[in-house]
């Protein structure tokens, strides 16, 4: 699928891989509307970009009706829905058995709710408005990116939710493809290793310097444009399907 005049939905897309990901996508030629809770940055995106390349709709994608009403906006704005990139996340850092007693379930069940069940509810809405396109040549109708991580593999001390999510997202990749192949719409993840987003540019040296540590080559930390670039291959190469990719130089996580 050429990007083109598509059309591309993109949670998270306010800063980030997401943001990365929106500039890399405009300036190939689609409309991106960007499903985010951050405000501010949304509508600097809107007016650098221009409201004729990006709508900005302030979703919470944890709960069903924003989403819908995402989903149908897009459909009034633009008319359909080419590709949809879930960059929408976070994490939590707790051991099972922490200082102050056990994990707290809440934490728990709150990153599973955002960067899982977050990633399956916008999946499934837009999956319904991509059915209704024309297929292309290759009977193609949309394109699906979830984001996942290497800590889904290699998951370090604390990091219970967080993998536990991400995990969840790699397993639901291939079941995903296979659901939606009859609908002309392929699926697939990406598992970053650390890239150097704004949240990890106010990590203490403490944190970054092990991680960094274990990047192999090239031995730095990604730039979020490659994490676009990527997204912008899979969109690209009608034949990737069902599929996680790692995108890490070659690092495997340690246990700190």
């Amino acid at each position: 699928m050429n990007l083109k005049n598509k059309v591309v939905a993109i949670t998270g897309g306010a800063s980030g891989l997401g943001e990365a990901t929106l500039r890399n996508f405009v300036a190939n030629g689609a409309k991106v509307a960007i499903l985010d809770l951050n405000v501010d940055n949304a509508n600097k995106l809107v007016d650098e970009l221009g409201s004729d390349n990006v709508l900005f709709i302030q979703t919470n994608i944890m709960e069903e009706q924003p989403v819908i009403d995402a989903v149908n906006k897009i459909e009034e704005t633009f008319g359909a829905l080419h590709v949809c990139v879930n960059c929408a996340g976070t994490g939590y850092g707790g051991r099972i058995i922490g200082k102050d007693g056990p994990h707290p379930l809440d934490h728990f069940k709150f990153i599973i709710d955002l960067n899982l069940v977050g990633t399956f509810n916008v999946m499934r809405l837009a999956a319904v408005l991509m059915d209704k396109n024309e297929g292309d040549e290759n009977g193609e109708k949309g394109v699906i990116i979830n984001t996942a991580s290497v800590a889904g593999y290699e998951g370090q001390i604390g990091q219970s939710a967080y993998s536990a999510s991400k995990a969840g997202v790699i397993g639901l990749t291939l079941t995903a493809a296979r659901d939606l192949a009859r609908h002309g719409i392929r699926v697939n993840t990406i598992a970053p290793g650390i890239f150097d987003t704004p949240l990890m540019k106010l990590a203490s040296d403490k944190v970054r310097e092990p991680l960094l540590n274990s990047t192999q080559f090239p031995h730095r930390f990604g730039d979020p444009t490659e994490y676009g670039k990527l997204a912008q291959h899979i969109v690209e190469n009608t034949y990737l399907n069902g599929e996680t990719i790692r995108i890490d130089s070659g690092m495997r996580m340690g246990p700190r």
